[in-house]
C-alpha cells in the first residue's frame, strides 16, 4: 500500500510542478495553449478518442502476451495497462509501466507476467526505431533539413538505427535466446523458472503482439501529425509524417524521467521541426497537448486506480 500512495503522491507533485508551478504550462503557455483548446475542440475529441484505443490496443496486446501466465479479462487488462502508466510516469523512459500492470496479476504469476511484458516492450521498441530509421532516411535523400549538419552524421545515426533495430528483432523473434542472455545476469539467473515464458511464444504469436505495435504507433502519429496540422505549426503534412518518426526515435534514444520527459519531447520535436519551417512556439504546444491527452491524463487516472484498486497481496487459500 506504501508503494501505492508513494506513486500517486509523485505523479500529483509532477502534475502540479509541470502544470500550476511557477515555470510549468499555465504560468509559460497557459493562455495560447487555452485559446488553440478552445478553438481546436473537436480535434481535441478526436485526439481523446485516438488515446483511448491506443490503450485499448495495448492492453490487448499485454492480454495476449499474459495468456500463457494467466487468463486476464478484457478489462481487468485495460484497467492494469492504465494503472501501469501511473509507475512508468515516475520511471526512466516509462520502463516501469510493467510493475502497474503485474500487479493485477496473482503473485504467482508477477515475475513471469513481468518477462512476458518485457516482450512488449521490445516490440514497440522494434517498431519506433524502424519507422525512425525510415523517417530519417528519407529526410537524408530527399535533402531536407536536419537539425544537425548534412553528411556522415545522418548516415551513421542510421547505421546506428539499423544494427540496433536488427539486434532488437533477433531478441524479440528468438525470446528463448533472450531468455539464455538474461539467465547471463547474476541477478536474473535466480528468476530462471519465471523466465521459461519467454520460451514458449509462437512466431505467430510474436508477429501478432508486433503488428499490434505498429498499430499503436500509427495512433500516436497520426495525433502528433494531426495536432501539428491543426494549431498551425506550419510544417507541411509530409514534413510532420517524415519528422514524427524521427522525434520519437531520438527521443526514445535519451534517458528521461518524470520531471525531463516533457522538456525532452518538447526540444526535440523543436530541434527536428524548426529546420522543416515549424513554428517553434507551436509546435511546442502541440508537443505539450500532446503529452497531456497521451500521458499526464492516463497517468492522473492510472494513479487513481492503482491506489484504490482491489490487489492481492498474497497468495489466496483455494
Amino acid at each position: 500500500m506504501l508503494f501505492r500512495w508513494v506513486i500517486f503522491l509523485l505523479a500529483c507533485v509532477f502534475l502540479y510542478v509541470k502544470l500550476a508551478g511557477p515555470k510549468g504550462i499555465v504560468a509559460t503557455n497557459g493562455a495560447r495553449l487555452l485559446e488553440l483548446l478552445a478553438a481546436n475542440r473537436a480535434v481535441l475529441l478526436v485526439a481523446g478518442l485516438l488515446m483511448l484505443l491506443n490503450w485499448w490496443i495495448e492492453s490487448g496486446k499485454w492480454r495476449l502476451l499474459m495468456a500463457g501466465v494467466e487468463r486476464v479479462r478484457p478489462w481487468r487488462a485495460f484497467v492494469a495497462t492504465i494503472a501501469g502508466t501511473s509507475v512508468g510516469f515516475v520511471s526512466v523512459n516509462r520502463t516501469g509501466e510493467f510493475i502497474g500492470r503485474v500487479l493485477f496479476l496473482a503473485p504467482e504469476n508477477r515475475v513471469a507476467g513481468g518477462f512476458a511484458t518485457a516482450l512488449g516492450s521490445i516490440a514497440q521498441f522494434v517498431v519506433t526505431l524502424c519507422a525512425g530509421g525510415v523517417g530519417l532516411l528519407v529526410l537524408t535523400i530527399a535533402g531536407l533539413p536536419l537539425p544537425w549538419p548534412a553528411g556522415w552524421t545522418s548516415w551513421m545515426l542510421a547505421t546506428l538505427t539499423a544494427l540496433v533495430t536488427a539486434i532488437a528483432l533477433v531478441l524479440y523473434l528468438y525470446p528463448g535466446l533472450f531468455r539464455q542472455l538474461l539467465l547471463l545476469v547474476p541477478f536474473v539467473h535466480r528468476f530462471g523458472q519465471a523466465s521459461a515464458v519467454l520460451a514458449r511464444f509462437r512466431r505467430s504469436e510474436l508477429l501478432v503482439v508486433l503488428l499490434l505495435s505498429a498499430a499503436r504507433y500509427a495512433l500516436f502519429t497520426c495525433q502528433f501529425v494531426l495536432l501539428l496540422r491543426v494549431f498551425g505549426a506550419g510544417v507541411d503534412t509530409w514534413g510532420a509524417v517524415l519528422g514524427v518518426p524521427l522525434v520519437y526515435l531520438i527521443a526514445t534514444l535519451i534517458p528521461s524521467v518524470m520531471l525531463t520527459e516533457l522538456g525532452v519531447r518538447g526540444s526535440v520535436a523543436v530541434a527536428v521541426f524548426a529546420p522543416l519551417g515549424g513554428d517553434a512556439s507551436i509546435v511546442l504546444l502541440a508537443t505539450t497537448c500532446l503529452w497531456m491527452i497521451n500521458v499526464a491524463l492516463p497517468a492522473c487516472v492510472g494513479s487513481l486506480i492503482l491506489l484504490f484498486a482491489r490487489i492481492r497481496i498474497r497468495n489466496e487459500a483455494p
